[in-house]
């Protein structure tokens, strides 16, 4: 082993993080460890990690799940093409697997949600693969120890073959010691370099590009918009639709509506929406409330609203993507986050919730 890879695993072997799925060895916790870390900070993931172990505790479980168990175990972690990805892929591999994630890159790349990293990350971690795992953290390290300004992925993988070879092969814990090396040290600001087992050798540090390196990406102004929304009543029940897979938040249950136009009112977008979607005729009774609530890349008003259904009963006649349920079923659903406090609110029996503010904390 280089001296460098050398100081690198000793500094992993005496503080390495504790985080999901570490240390684990199951190629199907580690994967389900892996895709719930995506853009999520560690703390939040440990309960949901465990809970979802505890509901499927393996692939053939998660296969024979309905999407809607595993979408409301997964209720408020965010980014739910995830948990939509790891049940289509935990039923592409009962059917041309056995159940089994293959210890193969290739092969473990054509199953949805899995990409460049967690292929790379379940080939060295779980299958002892000599393969590299860039995600985030990992490639600001690369991008500083071989001062690239912004390199595409293969460039960064190149670099951490180069690790590996030098570390004889040793690709899970070379993986896991640089993403814990930029999660600890070397972050986006304020990079300890003095403690670094990688600053000996580091271009970045030699060449005074610390700061620069990887070159950041301008963040855009995050959009915001007003949503009207109606909560039908309808015989003791209220109306709830499914959102498409493909949008934000595609397969939740949410109370139907829709984005508010340039000179309408919350109200009269809720109304136009709720005609438009589902050919149901409603008046507007009153305001329920006002969520405000972030998004990674928009923030939104959702105006909520009593309404009755003025025109033809729709009851009976609710398909597959919306339903008529009573107000203690609606636990049994997965919703935004935005909806969090209103569905525990209306399954407990308040009805009234007129004017409430609601807050929801970003």
């Amino acid at each position: 082993m280089s001296s460098r890879t050398d100081r690198l695993l000793g500094w992993f072997a005496s503080r390495q993080r504790e985080v999901p799925g570490r240390g684990e060895r199951d190629p199907y916790r580690l994967w389900v460890a892996e895709v719930m870390a995506q853009q999520t900070r560690v703390t939040t993931v440990v309960p949901y990690y465990r809970r979802f172990l505890e509901r499927f505790p393996d692939v053939s479980t998660l296969a024979a799940a309905d999407l809607d168990s595993v979408l409301k175990v997964w209720e408020g972690l965010g980014y739910y093409g995830r948990a939509r990805n790891l049940h289509r892929a935990a039923r592409e591999l009962v059917a041309a697997y056995g159940g089994a994630l293959p210890a193969d890159v290739g092969a473990l790349r054509s199953l949805p949600g899995i990409g460049r990293y967690t292929a790379g990350a379940l080939a060295s971690i779980a299958f002892g693969l000599p393969e590299p795992a860039v995600d985030g953290n990992a490639r600001r390290v690369l991008c500083r120890l071989f001062d690239l300004d912004r390199p595409g992925p293969a460039r960064l993988e190149d670099g951490a073959r180069l690790l590996i070879a030098e570390a004889g092969g040793e690709a899970a814990d070379l993986n896991q010691a640089l993403m814990d090396l930029g999660a600890s040290i070397c972050t986006p600001r304020s990079p300890g370099c003095a403690a670094c087992p990688l600053a000996d050798g580091c271009l970045a540090l030699e060449r005074g590009t610390v700061d620069r390196r990887p070159e950041r990406r301008i963040r855009r102004p995050i959009p915001h918009h007003d949503i009207g929304a109606a909560i039908i009543w309808h015989g003791g029940r209220v109306l709830i639709t499914r959102r498409p897979d493909a949008e934000l938040l595609g397969g939740l249950w949410e109370f139907p509506g829709g984005k508010v136009k340039e000179g309408e009112t919350p109200a009269q977008a809720a109304r136009r929406e709720v005609m438009e979607e589902l050919g149901i005729v409603v008046a507007i009774c009153g305001e329920v409330g006002r969520v405000r609530h972030t998004y990674s890349h928009m923030r939104i008003t959702l105006h909520l609203f009593h309404a009755l259904a003025t025109g033809p009963e729709r009851e009976g006649n609710a398909g597959g993507d919306s339903r008529w349920v009573r107000p203690p079923e609606l636990t049994a659903f997965a919703f935004p986050a935005a909806n969090r406090d209103l569905i525990r609110r209306l399954a407990a029996g308040d009805e009234r919730l007129h004017r409430d503010q609601i807050e929801v904390p970003r």
